[in-house]
Formats: structure tokens, C-alpha cells, sequence
């Protein structure tokens, strides 16, 4: 079952272009560079790209950015921080950290597909300070600890 909620979007420069899904059933929005040029990062660099856009997200959920997944394996792009957060309460313009993984200097283009934003509810926790925590088989074994291979 899909959930479609709404999602207050303000236009900050005339050019920037709303999110869109690329098929019916994609959990992530493609985001859009909102440049007036393209934007070279040379290998290593990091960019940031504004989309032009800021969000209003609805109480209890999230918007996160991820990689387009042909962005990263053709041209080495992806988010700097491997998943971007965007709160609830944040009404500043929607940029994305891109990172250049390759060895070469890449172009992104004037309304380039950078990224996709995915909604999603969250849980917020209440920390609790205690002694002790419930025994499990696992305990404290750590990376590797479940596996045999």
C-alpha cells in the first residue's frame, strides 16, 4: 500500500524544478541541480548543489537524500555524507553534498538528476540511562561476530 502525504515545496529560484518519481512504484524523488552554469568537481572534491528548492515536511517525518544509483557508477557522484537528513523543522533550500569518487573531473549539468529524496516516518527515541540491558546469545560480539563465512 502506498501512503502519499502531502509536501509543501516553495520555489526559491524560477528555474529550480520540483522532485519527480521515475516510475510509479520508485520510493525515491529525483532532486534537480538549480545552477546558472554547470559545476565541475574535480576527483576527490566535494560540491554543494542547490536545488532551488526548500520543503516543508510534515511532523514525524524525514526527507533523506541518497545517491542515484547511475550517477554514482557512471560518473562516481554520490552524497558526501551517504545519506543527507532533512527534519521536519528545517525550512532552509534543499542542497546536496556531492562527492566525486572517481579519478576524474566530472560536469554536472544545469537541472542534472543529483540525487533522490526519500520521505519516511521516524521514531524518536527516549534515552534511558541504565545499569544494566537485557541478556542476548549475541552479547557484545561485534563486526563479523553473527557470521561464519
Amino acid at each position: 500500500m502506498i501512503t502519499n502525504i502531502p509536501v509543501n515545496i516553495k520555489k526559491l529560484k524560477d528555474d529550480a524544478i520540483i522532485p519527480t518519481y521515475g516510475s510509479e512504484f520508485a520510493a525515491g524523488a529525483d532532486l534537480y541541480a538549480c545552477i546558472p552554469e554547470p559545476i565541475i568537481i574535480q576527483p576527490g572534491e566535494t560540491a554543494f548543489i542547490p536545488t532551488g528548492l526548500a520543503m516543508e515536511l510534515p511532523i514525524g517525518y524525514a526527507g533523506l537524500i541518497y545517491a542515484r544509483s547511475g550517477l554514482a557508477c557512471k560518473k562516481g557522484l554520490a552524497p558526501a555524507n551517504k545519506v543527507g537528513v532533512i527534519d521536519s523543522d528545517y525550512r532552509g533550500e534543499v542542497m546536496v553534498a556531492l562527492h566525486n569518487h572517481s579519478n576524474q573531473m566530472v560536469e554536472v549539468a544545469i537541472g542534472e538528476r543529483i540525487a533522490q529524496f526519500v520521505i519516511t516516518p521516524y521514531i524518536a527515541a527516549v534515552f534511558n540511562t541504565v545499569d544494566n540491558l537485557d541478556e542476548t546469545t549475541r552479547g557484545a560480539g561485534g563486526f563479523g561476530s553473527t557470521g561464519s563465512h
